[in-house]
Parts: C-alpha cells; structure tokens; sequence
C-alpha cells in the first residue's frame, strides 16, 4: 500500500506540474537586461519583447539593471525561482564575468541558467576620430606601430567585451595603444565624439548614425563577416587573419526552469523573430535575427566560455 501511495503522489504533483505549465503565463514576464537603456542589447529586447507579449497573452516588462558590467542584473536572475517569469538578457559578457572575478564565486554561466536562444548576432566596431590621419585596419596598424602608445582607445569598461575584443586585436595586429575604460560605452562614444580619445570599441548600432554624418570613422569590424546593413565596413579579420569575434544576445531562463515552460519560451522567440516587422526592425539595427535551439545555444556558451578565459587570462584583466 505503501508503495501505492507513493506512486499516486508522484502522479499527482507531476499532474500538477503539467496543469501549471498549460496554464503559463498567468502574469506579466520581467526580462532583465543587464545593461543601461538606449544600448544593443536593450533595444534588440524591447523589439523582440513586444512581439514576444503578443504571442504569449502577457506583457514583458523590460527591466534595466546595469552595475559591475552585467554582474548585479546577472546575479539577480540567477537567484530567482526558477517559474518561467524572470528572463536575462545576456551577450558574451556573461561568460567573461566569472573570468573576471576569479577566485569569487559569483554565478557558474553554464549551470545556473536554461538557454532559450540566442535573439541576434550584432557586430561591434573600432570608431576613429576624425583627426586622427588613419582610414583602414591597416593604417591604423603601421600608425600604432610607427607610434606605439601614443594612441589611446575607450571601452565600456575594464574587461567589458569591448575591451577584450580590442585587446584580441592588438595582441594579433602585435600593436600597443593605451586603453582608457569607461563606465559604460556611452561615455566612451561621448568622449571619442568631443576628441578626447582618439578611438573607440563600441556596437555598430549607436555609431551608425554617427558614422553616416562623417563624426566618425568606421576602421573594422569584430564579427566573422560583414554586417548586412553596413557592407561598406571590412572586417577587422580581412587584415589580420584569423581575427573574428561575433557578438550576439541571447535569452537564459534561471536555472531549473521546467522544460515546457523553457519550450514554450522558445517558440515564442522563435515566432517572434521570424515575423517581417522585427526582422525589417533588427535589419535597420544592424542586427542579423538568430532564434536557434536550447541546446545549440547551450554549446555556444560552452565555446565561447573556452574563448574568453584564455582572452582574459592572456590580457590579465580584472575586475575593478
């Protein structure tokens, strides 16, 4: 009897659980964005966001809480239930960070959180004020190395990608230009602007205007390939072989988070991305929408986590 007992209890609380998982959402669904408002990542959210609470009957509050490049927004999530109404916004950064705080447990990237998928792939971008007498990857390199360390560079901050892109690029250009970090890439856009800092590592996104009125000079691009809504820009990697750092944003759900609930969650992104609006929204953004599995997602955290402790470890980076 016993036995039977038991058994009927598994059944109902997995009864339960499914009558839980076919009745969500109840409630609004909270997606916080680790970064400030106005950045990639906050604006490729809200676009997504807005179709995503179309398909699922509840609106997607956008919840922006930037602090120790992504740590505070990261952590908050990692510490929620684990119920399907909490989501992260991450990009490469969330494996960076724990290279970063080495010897501090902070979140484990992999473990603490379920992939839903990755929103779009972006592209960031080295920006150069115009008095400074370069146009190509490769003035920029036979300038730096004529006059090394006289050039400097903003980024969003000590150990930011932005940073740690443009550190992978010196070390393979075998160029030395001093880096200034900011609080945030605004700052350093600002800065970079007024001629300040001679040049930036910032998303291709906020510069695009920027660089279509001539304030800026677009030197290269990150990413693998040229971005579809500015092929006009080379790639960093046409210059320096083997160079190639893809930006992307992803969804993660706190780790736990029922399997249907995690499916569900991905159709609707997936539908979301697939519709004309977003993708012509995303395009204008310079961003190339994704929507891949769960489990292909999971396998890029993995490769990318590979990537960057070996980019940090070489570059000595820490946090502040």
């Amino acid at each position: 009897m016993k036995r039977i007992w038991k058994a009927m209890a598994v059944f109902a609380m997995a009864a339960s659980g499914a009558a839980w998982c076919q009745s969500y959402p109840a409630k609004p669904i909270r997606i916080v964005v680790p970064f400030a408002v106005g950045g990639t990542g906050d604006t490729l959210t809200r676009t997504v966001g807005d179709e995503m609470s179309r398909d699922l009957g509840q609106p997607i509050v956008i919840d922006n809480k930037p602090g120790a490049g992504g740590l505070v927004g990261t952590e908050l999530v990692a510490a929620a239930p684990a119920d399907g109404y909490m989501m992260l916004l991450v990009s490469p950064a969330h494996v960076i960070i724990p290279a970063l705080h080495a010897g501090k447990k902070t979140y484990d990237p992999i473990k603490g959180f379920e992939p839903i998928t990755v929103f779009a792939n972006t592209h960031q971008v080295i920006v150069a004020h115009p008095s400074v007498p370069v146009n190509t990857t490769q003035e920029l390199i036979d300038y730096a190395k004529k006059n090394p360390g006289k050039l400097n560079y903003g980024s969003a901050g000590t150990g930011s990608a932005t940073h740690l892109n443009m550190a992978l690029f010196l070390s393979m250009a075998g160029i030395d230009i001093v880096h200034v970090p900011y609080k945030g890439s605004t700052p350093a856009r600002q800065d970079v602007l007024a001629g300040q800092v001679q040049l930036a590592m910032d998303g291709l996104l906020p510069l695009q205007p920027l660089i279509k009125d001539g304030r800026l000079k677009a030197i290269g691009i990150t990413s693998t390939k040229r971005a579809q809504s500015n092929p006009e820009i080379p790639t960093l990697g046409e210059t320096v072989k083997g160079y190639a750092s893809d930006t992307w944003y992803a969804l993660l759900a706190p780790g736990g988070t029922p399997k249907e609930i995690v499916a569900r969650l991905h159709a609707s992104a997936v539908k979301a991305l697939a519709s004309p609006a977003v993708r012509d929204r995303l395009s204008k953004l310079g961003a190339e929408p994704v929507g891949n599995t769960p489990d292909e997602l999971r396998e890029l955290l993995l490769r990318e986590q590979a990537i960057w402790m070996k980019v940090v470890k070489d570059s000595g980076a820490k946090a502040d």
